[in-house]
């Protein structure tokens, strides 16, 4: 066990059930929280291959070069990584532009497939808690 990896695939999980909780009531909130979901399980991710990175752009290109170009992943979920992050940035700096319920959901049901992804590439580093929605 990587103990960076297990940490981050903790606050990834945090993440992702914050996100659960607060979408109908704060869309633009949860966005956020969706999408750290997604960048703690893909950093969990390359924790394990020893990769780290200090910037947000780094791992979207590390996604689309490391697994989306390397055939590991969907070019379908490599977009929807992108989506995650400019949807984040829509709710924290969008102003009068906020997050709608629809892609609020579209948010949610992505990063859970990202989650699934991560997980499948190593079942016993990155377990689901029970009733994980």
């Amino acid at each position: 066990m990587n103990p960076e990896a297990t940490e981050l695939w903790g606050r990834a999980l945090q993440a992702f059930q914050t996100a659960q909780q607060i979408a109908d009531t704060d869309p633009d909130a949860a966005a956020g929280r969706v999408y750290y979901a997604a960048f703690y399980a893909v950093s969990a991710f390359f924790a394990l291959q020893g990769k780290t990175f200090s910037r947000h752009s780094a791992v979207e290109i590390a996604v689309n070069r490391d697994l989306v170009k390397a055939g590991h992943w969907t070019t379908e979920l490599g977009k929807t990584y992108t989506f995650l992050l400019e949807l984040r940035a829509t709710g924290d700096y969008g102003g009068a532009l906020h997050v709608s319920h629809e892609d609020i959901g579209r948010a949610l049901t992505g990063s859970r497939r990202i989650l699934d992804a991560i997980r499948q590439s190593s079942p016993e580093q990155f377990p689901f808690p029970a009733g994980l929605g």
